[in-house]
């Protein structure tokens, strides 16, 4: 594995990068969309007192209600092409993307063939390039139908996810890893506990019972995707925290989701970004977001995975960094972690940076910047950021290369 100063990974490993719809498609109607037209204004006015005076000089994006409004965004349902053909010049093997439930049904029950094909030349375009397509069926995005009839709260919300997972595993055949979930545990805290994403709730026990009903809507899907055809891979991205001796919360948050969907995953996607310790946290190299810069933590929450004994993709795994200047270290800093996981007997298969391309992040808008490929977003230009063409290096010779 290890060769003087190259730090060689298993073979087949998976290379890339990860998107998802809502955040680079452009031209959605779905929940968010109609939240952000209702809460654009709001937002833009608090981040003047919401964010440190550095960051709204760097980015006074921030401070105008449009920045928060997805629109277009990256046009990446038209620009799908291009952008695989950078992917793939870069030496990517493997790609994470998300299939919008809000285009495949529009209406309840009713499913857009047009759509479905869409995604169909999606898939490939990526199997074309010798890119393996990631699927996530649900990336925080729902149908304005679904969020009506009370959303995740609904009791036949599980159903009604196991009809669209069941469509796209029949519309998608030849697809064989699917993400059911990406981080169950965010997107029930932001809007069912804190409330600052649709449908802005606080309130505990609607929290619990969301995150039930999603463990539950997870189960159903990986049922029918498995019965169609047992080969296929499926699981869910968590998003897993390096909390430093702070047992209580690294159970809690990292763990119990996996323990209601234990015997229904066949392998782990992590999504790691945050580290948090007793007394707070000293490091004060920061992203734009000004979320400290940890690469050590992945080896972390990558041991503490071992004990489940399945595979593990890492999904999503980067940092805001618009300049540029801390990516590529903090690339090579991580697949070291990574590589000392792997070397201490942690089964990990693959490695999906966040993300591709600039994209829509959430309630923060466009100013920060995640992407490998910059985005004007005036002209939907794209420029191929310099660390991606060293992360590129590290992708074609499936080694990391520590002399340089």
């Amino acid at each position: 594995m290890e060769d003087g100063k190259k730090l060689k990974f298993p073979d087949q490993f998976y290379w890339g990068a990860a998107t998802s719809s809502h955040q680079v498609e452009g031209g959605n109607y779905n929940d968010w969309s109609e939240w952000e037209k209702e809460n654009a204004s709001r937002l833009a006015e608090e981040a003047k007192s919401g964010w440190r005076p550095w960051q709204r000089e760097k980015f006074p994006e921030m401070l105008k209600p449009e920045n928060y409004i997805s629109g277009r965004a990256g046009d990446h349902y038209n620009k799908f092409e291009e952008d695989f053909n950078v992917a793939q010049s870069m030496g990517h093997n493997a790609h994470r993307l998300s299939v919008e439930w809000s285009r495949i049904e529009p209406e309840q029950g009713r499913f857009d063939e047009y759509e479905i094909e869409h995604y169909r030349q999606v898939v490939s375009s990526l199997r074309q390039k010798n890119i393996e397509p990631f699927v996530t069926l649900y990336h925080w995005t729902v149908p304005v139908w679904f969020a009506e009839k009370g959303g995740w709260l609904h009791k036949d919300a599980p159903k009604h996810f196991e009809r669209f997972a069941k469509r796209m595993a029949e519309a998608l055949p030849d697809v064989k890893f699917w993400i059911t979930i990406n981080e169950p545990n965010i997107y029930t805290s932001n809007s069912f506990l804190r409330g600052n994403w649709p449908p802005q709730y606080r309130n505990i026990f609607k929290y619990f019972k969301v995150l039930r009903q999603l463990a539950d809507a997870h189960k159903k899907a990986y049922r029918v995707i498995k019965n169609m055809n047992s080969d296929r891979q499926v699981g869910i991205s968590k998003h897993n925290i390096y909390f430093e001796k702070i047992p209580f919360l690294n159970y809690f948050w990292n763990h119990k989701f996996l323990k209601q969907i234990d015997g229904f995953q066949d392998f782990i996607g992590l999504n790691y970004y945050f580290h948090s310790k007793l007394g707070g946290n000293k490091n004060e190299s920061v992203s734009d977001l000004g979320w400290e810069i940890f690469p050590e933590g992945i080896y972390h929450v990558l041991k503490d995975l071992k004990k489940y004994n399945l595979p593990v993709y890492i999904t999503e795994n980067g940092l805001a960094d618009a300049s540029d200047i801390k990516r590529t270290k903090f690339i090579t800093d991580t697949l070291r972690y990574v590589h000392k996981a792997i070397s201490d007997g942690v089964d990990v298969r693959g490695y999906m940076h966040w993300s591709l391309l600039d994209n829509f992040e959430w309630d923060k808008g466009f100013w920060p910047r995640f992407g490998l490929v910059e985005i004007d977003y005036n002209t939907l230009e794209r420029k191929v950021r310099k660390s991606a063409l060293e992360y590129a290096k590290i992708c074609k010779s499936n080694e990391l290369d520590l002399s340089t």
